[in-house]
């Protein structure tokens, strides 16, 4: 049996604390980066499995406490071939959020056990 299939969303938590943006930017950035990962990954199996069950969806949002960590994240995922979106905001060129294709809990869930529940 497939474990769940999830949606990891991790946001950087010092565009709140440290950057002072607004919480309504810092929610937009995960929207954008969260809308940018199902285009990319449309076609993919897990993908379609997660959004054939609209209304039980499942994602976990964490944070990341700053721009370094996210990227180390970033390259981490790639080294082990985990389809992500790093969203960049422009103009700034900022890394704010990260967000993981759906995938089976059980095939991700390792890369994210350091991180803590995001919050406001």
């Amino acid at each position: 049996m497939t474990s769940q299939i999830v949606q990891y969303v991790l946001v950087r938590s010092d565009l709140l604390t440290s950057l002072n943006w607004p919480v309504g930017a810092v929610i937009a950035q995960a929207c954008h980066a969260c809308s940018a990962v199902i285009h990319l990954f449309y076609n993919d199996e897990y993908t379609q499995k997660y959004l054939s069950e609209l209304d039980s969806m499942h994602k976990v949002v964490l944070e990341v406490p700053n721009e370094d960590m996210m990227k180390k994240l970033s390259e981490k995922l790639n080294e082990n071939e985990i389809k992500h979106k790093l969203w960049i905001e422009q103009p700034e060129n900022i890394p704010t959020c990260l967000v993981v294709k759906p995938y089976p809990k059980s095939d991700v869930q390792n890369y994210f056990k350091k991180f803590k529940l995001f919050k406001a």
